[in-house]
């Protein structure tokens, strides 16, 4: 018999993926895929159980499909449908605790692999240039996904001592982008101006869909290697982008604003209903982030296939042609940039 795989969160693009992915894997024999809302997209062979994780009725679910592998992609940074902040914070955090606890009662469990992000490492001005998976926090996270996040990675620590005969990883994914993203940074970039921090120019990494099924499949499966690896992985695309190179691909052009102010403009949007211009967006959007990713490569052995830049131009490329000409923008920019003095992040 092949492995039973439950999967939360099958409703979004990259759970349903996923689902379809995993399903073909000759090591699985049945995928349990769990929401609480209807997928639009289809889900090939996988048993689809319409089910809020915040509820018992997830224990029910485990033991009756006799589940052990489980795979956490229930969580995020924007709700599904009409829900809002508070749905997500609830699926996110309440979701997770309910699912660890019906995970811990399960004794055929043998391995949990969630999704979380490198937004746990927060972003400050003190912050070291590359953050590890042990790095220390200068500055945690004060809400929104980020917050969200750290709570979630709380209670699977928690959860991993007390059942120490599970297989549990935790991947911290670098910002998802490709054709079909559904996060709050793809909106950011989606609009068609960008405003950024007067004199910040922030360093950001970014890992593609299909690199992020990849690693999920290896992590869920790790056939390659024969074993299940436990532990905290980074998981990035190689190299980083400036915030005004991302403007350039795009051919979008960028507005810097004080940080009062952009603190305003976020609040606007927000409210509008355009993008979740969080604060902890714009902190990332102010210091950036970057993190390392030898831990992947090495102990999980995980190769990404597109690099941060290339995650990026075709993300750049689904979203079609920006206001101005990329090679124009791209040599305006060079000659503003070339007559400015060093900002914070240029000295």
């Amino acid at each position: 018999m092949g492995k039973v795989v439950l999967v939360t969160g099958v409703a979004r693009q990259l759970g349903g993926r996923f689902v379809r992915r995993v399903q073909s894997e000759p090591d699985v024999s049945r995928v349990i895929a769990v929401d609480a809302v209807a997928p639009e997209h289809g889900l090939g062979d996988a048993e689809f159980v319409r089910a809020d994780i915040r509820q018992p009725m997830i224990a029910k679910i485990l033991a009756q499909h006799a589940v052990d592998t489980v795979v956490h992609l229930d969580v995020s940074g924007t709700a599904l449908g009409s829900g809002g902040r508070t749905q997500s914070k609830e699926t996110n955090v309440i979701g997770t605790m309910q699912l660890l606890g019906a995970c811990q009662k399960a004794p055929g469990v043998q391995r949990l692999v969630v999704k979380s992000t490198t937004s746990v490492y927060g972003s400050a001005p003190r912050d070291p240039a590359v953050f590890t998976e042990t790095t220390p926090v200068k500055s945690l996270p004060t809400g929104g996904f980020a917050k969200d996040a750290v709570e979630v990675e709380g209670y699977v620590r928690g959860f991993a001592r007390r059942r120490p005969d599970v297989a549990v990883a935790v991947l911290r994914f670098a910002n998802i982008l490709g054709p079909h993203p559904d996060t709050p940074l793809a909106e950011f970039f989606a609009l068609p101006v960008l405003p950024t921090v007067l004199g910040y120019d922030p360093r950001l990494q970014f890992v593609h869909e299909d690199d992020v099924i990849d690693v999920l499949v290896l992590s869920c499966l790790d056939a390659r290697r024969g074993t299940l690896n436990s532990g905290t992985f980074n998981i990035a695309g190689d190299g980083v982008l400036l915030l005004s190179q991302t403007a350039r691909r795009l051919g979008k052009p960028t507005v810097p604003v004080l940080l009062p102010a952009i603190t305003w403009i976020g609040q606007m949007l927000r409210t509008a209903g355009v993008t979740d211009f969080a604060r902890e967006q714009i902190r990332l959007l102010t210091h950036g982030r970057v993190v390392d990713t030898r831990q992947m490569r090495e102990t999980l052995g995980f190769v990404p296939t597109y690099s941060t830049a290339e995650t990026f131009y075709d993300f750049a490329r689904s979203r079609g042609p920006g206001l101005l000409p990329p090679e124009r923008l791209a040599r305006t920019v060079d000659r503003l940039a070339a007559a400015l003095p060093a900002g914070p992040d240029r000295a």
